[in-house]
């Protein structure tokens, strides 16, 4: 039977049910575990290679992406992983030019020391020709544009040319969008944000379907060791189960806050994929199961922004996304290549009319 997200996100990764024992079981802190005398250590027998509460969010997450997964640190140590353990010396990889900056700067910095190369392409093309490209990394919608590209066409056209496809899947979530489906290799992503959803998690992961590929990264992440604790693994999971319903009232929010920006004069650059109108938002409807919760705009300089944040209510100063509290972020402050009053903004689960009340306050009084 085919369920639907909102039951798929609860019993994702749960045990068969056992009398006396809870749906989730806590988390198991260990490093080292009893070994057999005789035959030595099982599947558990070090805490950095494997962990039962690890397992468990890894066998969730790969049900919700459609592939196998794999735990990390952060969503940084995720895609750290994935290009140390697929590129060599004399590779090219392929960047989004307008994703996550932390990326562009790994690569123009160690991953060219290594004698890797690397080529800069906006999120939504044009895209060049391939050939001689090892890997194909995809952030879509892209972090914090939100520009969309079409993943299946991009991926047939890559692998045409022998390439690998990755998809940074960390703004749509995998209720939003599977590309493992849409013809992506590996999907990597970020839980930090809207998948665990409540500002308390660094967690990223891997999916692929590839089992050549998952068994270099299984090996890679033993040995560097970027894996995440028990604890953090737990409330992962644990926070899955309300992963549809904070997506849905995050969605609802943008899709309101996103007409209210477009109707006043002082906005600029709104951004939203689920918005008519929007450059992305026949491919978003097309390929997307959903449109994620954030919303990018600009009020024209730093000050505006911080006059804003400060007549806010609601809003919170702060970056990341995806939480449960609406929150905004002036991308410039971080060094990210965008202009001084660009705001990210990332709706959290307040009831609608008063975060539209309030960012409408908040806006007039800056």
């Amino acid at each position: 039977m085919t369920y639907g997200d909102g039951t798929r996100a609860v019993h994702a990764g749960l045990p068969a049910p056992e009398p006396g024992q809870p749906f989730l079981p806590g988390p198991v802190f260990a490093a080292p575990y009893h070994l057999d005398p005789e035959t030595g250590p099982g599947r558990d027998g070090y805490g950095r290679p494997d962990n039962p509460t690890r397992r468990a969010l890894e066998a969730a997450i790969g049900e919700l992406e459609g592939g196998p997964a794999l735990a990390f640190a952060s969503g940084q140590a995720a895609i750290t992983g994935l290009l140390l353990a697929t590129l060599r010396a004399g590779d090219t990889v392929a960047l989004p030019s307008d994703g996550y900056f932390t990326v562009r700067a790994f690569a123009e910095g160690a991953l060219r020391d290594l004698g890797v190369r690397t080529v800069l392409v906006p999120t939504a093309g044009p895209y060049p020709a391939f050939d001689g490209v090892r890997l194909v990394l995809l952030e879509t919608p892209a972090n914090p544009g939100l520009d969309v590209c079409d993943i299946r066409a991009v991926a047939a056209a890559a692998h045409a040319s022998g390439a690998l496809v990755a998809v940074d899947n960390t703004t749509a979530t995998p209720l939003g969008q599977r590309p493992l489906e849409l013809g992506a290799d590996v999907v990597v992503a970020s839980g930090t944000k809207a998948l665990t959803g409540h500002s308390d998690v660094l967690l990223g992961y891997v999916a692929t379907g590839d089992e050549d590929l998952l068994a270099r990264m299984t090996t890679w992440r033993a040995q560097t060791g970027g894996i995440p604790g028990a604890f953090d693994a737990w409330l992962a999971h644990r926070s899955l189960a309300t992963l549809d319903l904070r997506l849905a009232r995050q969605s609802a929010n943008a899709d309101a806050v996103a007409r209210l920006l477009a109707d006043r004069t002082d906005v600029t650059g709104l951004r939203w994929p689920g918005l008519p109108g929007d450059p992305s938002y026949a491919l978003a409807r097309a390929q997307m199961r959903r449109i994620p919760g954030v919303v990018s705009f600009d009020l024209g300089g730093a000050e505006r922004v911080a006059r804003f944040l400060a007549a806010s209510r609601l809003v919170f100063a702060a970056t990341s996304f995806g939480g449960v509290h609406t929150s905004a972020d002036r991308r410039a402050q971080w060094g990210d290549d965008t202009a001084p009053g660009f705001v990210r903004l990332s709706c959290g689960i307040e009831d609608t009319a008063d975060l539209l009340a309030d960012l409408t306050d908040a806006l007039d009084a800056a």
